[in-house]
């Protein structure tokens, strides 16, 4: 479970990294092409890219990424595309954390671990335009590796076609792995991205998966990667046939309430946020999924 991974570690990293261009690359282009509807003549959003970078109890590397955020855009309010790769060894509130939830025999004998993945989070202007998440990533230990991910869409006004468009596309990738998947991951996301001190669903769902490992790594990372290409298919189009519709005050209202849904989940449940903050990662790249203004009633 040790140098033999290494190739494998690579290729994930590399296709995290991929996936990330493809994505800034496409969002700069609904910026540019945004030339109706509200905000049309202001000036397009860029993504500002950071540096980030793992801190290590040493002092020595413990790997980083790329914080990559556009704020204040015609199309994009606030968006955060993150991609790292970290390793190190894991402190003993994490490692406790693990072994608990994993079941992973021998995590305080030898801590060492590794991830990669790319986070993103929209938060959007328009508030016809849903809010989404996707991330997906590779986990590795000297006991035992698995991947995870998914994206789940959180409108703040349901438009029931696009939430068909959003699931039909993500089943269509996933169905050439096996048709029991979706609805597998679809369930998985709708009993994760539940908020229980409100009693509902922060969104619409999706697909989520985690600790995911047949002991066949390329069938596996096969899957994770076509949950990442399903990802611009199933949303970009929500975003060009909504970003041009006009909104009212109560629309922007509905809009800021909803999105204190999504800031309590991810301080309260997200499992990424706790990892993040636990193991040392740049905290403005943890929680750059928080929206730019919210409001509770």
């Amino acid at each position: 479970m040790t140098e033999e991974f290494d190739i494998e570690k690579a290729r994930a990293s590399a296709w995290f990294r991929d996936l990330r261009d493809q994505i800034v690359a496409a969002f700069e282009g609904l910026e540019d092409s945004h030339d109706s509807g509200p905000l049309r003549d202001a000036t397009p959003g860029r993504f500002e890219v950071t540096e980030t970078r793992r801190s290590s109890e040493d002092g020595s590397d413990a790997g980083g990424g790329l914080m990559s955020v556009m704020r204040g855009g015609r199309v994009f309010e606030k968006i955060g595309v993150n991609v790292s790769t970290v390793y190190g060894t894991l402190g003993e509130r994490a490692q406790n954390a693990m072994a608990a939830r994993k079941g992973i025999p021998g995590m305080k004998a030898d801590p060492r671990f590794w991830a990669s993945g790319i986070s993103l989070v929209a938060h959007m202007q328009n508030p016809h335009c849903p809010a989404v998440h996707m991330n997906t990533r590779m986990f590795w230990t000297p006991h035992a590796w698995w991947f995870g991910g998914g994206s789940d869409l959180n409108p703040c006004i349901e438009y029931a076609e696009d939430t068909q468009h959003f699931h039909d596309t993500q089943k269509q990738h996933l169905d050439p792995h096996s048709e029991a998947h979706y609805p597998r991951l679809k369930e998985w996301a709708d009993e994760y991205f539940y908020i229980p001190h409100r009693g509902r669903a922060r969104g619409v769902g999706g697909i989520f998966m985690d600790d995911h490992n047949t002991g066949d790594w390329e069938q596996d990372f096969s899957l994770t990667q076509d949950i990442g290409r399903a990802f611009l298919p199933a949303f970009v189009p929500l975003v060009e046939k909504r970003r041009a519709q006009d909104w009212s005050d109560a629309d922007k209202d509905t809009q800021l309430v909803h999105r204190g849904l999504y800031a309590e989940y991810n301080l309260v449940y997200d499992r990424g946020t706790k990892f993040g903050l636990e193991t040392g990662h740049d905290a403005n790249a943890v929680l750059m999924s928080l929206p730019p203004l919210a409001k509770w009633v």
